[in-house]
């Protein structure tokens, strides 16, 4: 029996028009002018409503062939449900306004299997849009191959459960049909989201938020979670897919295939130069085969 999750976030975060969203999605991609590679298996993409981050994820959906993929795992992390585990959707498919995307039911009962998951109501699915922002980009990309879902919102993981997660999930990366989506944006900056963090050093605002960014970019790059979970200390950066990326990285380091993350594209919503402004930031990267 069919089990809907709607595209709820549909005409508020993006355009419900099924002609415009088409439009708007390839010519970002095409703006972007990037060669799609099988060699990349996986990317990193922001999440916010497309008027802000939209084009800065076309710099990650971009670098997809979908030729021989078959199954997409997304990972996103959980906003509003709380939760110190992983969760799996209850639904059967996915709805976009530009086509339907179907669970993979198979991968979502053998990881059932692994009691280490629970589950999540459709509502807290629905409510959520971490995963809701990937789908119509992969929908677009995928437009006319046979590809299914795995959707996994990850909750405010401890270290130790970021690394079980990864060493769980590390066996699908060897497999080339597996494709994975991580969502997450950067820098939450200002005092609505209780971080004003300024290193005068780097002069304006922007260039400091900007600076503390890359920093944590190029520790992403280096594929060493440990280091990842050390920076988040030091600066408490603000990265709302923090948990996500950090079981991503703890599967690439249990696969057996290496593979390589690359930042492509930075942006962010403003440029912050008082107190009184805030901004959130943008990063696109693809995780490709490192020969």
């Amino acid at each position: 029996m069919e089990k809907a999750r709607r595209a709820s976030h549909a005409g508020s975060w993006y355009t419900d028009n099924p002609r415009k969203l088409s439009e708007e999605l390839e010519g970002w991609l095409r703006e972007s002018g990037l060669t799609k590679s099988p060699d990349v298996r996986g990317v990193i993409a922001p999440h916010a409503g497309y008027s802000y981050s939209g084009r800065a994820a076309a710099y990650a959906f971009g670098n997809i062939d979908p030729t021989n993929i078959t199954r997409v795992f997304l990972l996103g992390p959980s906003h509003h449900y709380y939760t110190p585990k992983c969760a799996l959707s209850t639904a059967t498919v996915y709805k976009t306004p530009i086509g339907d995307l179907t669970i993979d039911l198979e991968v979502i009962e053998e990881l059932k299997a692994t009691g280490k998951f629970e589950l999540m109501d459709i509502r807290v699915d629905e409510a959520e849009h971490s995963m809701e922002m990937h789908l119509p980009y992969l929908a677009k990309v995928f437009e006319g191959h046979q590809v299914k879902v795995v959707p996994i919102l990850v909750g405010a993981l401890k270290a130790e459960s970021e690394a079980m997660y990864g060493q769980l999930l590390g066996k699908y990366v060897d497999d080339p049909q597996n494709f994975f989506s991580v969502s997450s944006d950067f820098c939450h900056w200002g005092s609505r989201f209780n971080y004003t963090h300024h290193d005068k050093k780097h002069g304006a605002i922007h260039k400091s938020i900007e600076a503390l960014d890359r920093m944590g970019m190029d520790i992403i790059e280096t594929g060493n979670p440990d280091a990842f979970k050390e920076y988040l200390l030091e600066f408490d950066n603000t990265i709302c897919g923090r948990h996500p990326i950090s079981v991503f990285l703890h599967m690439l380091k249990n696969c057996s295939t290496s593979i390589k993350i690359n930042f492509l594209r930075y942006e962010q919503s403003s440029q912050c130069r008082t107190m009184r402004d805030s901004s959130v930031s943008y990063a696109s990267a693809a995780a490709k085969v490192d020969a």
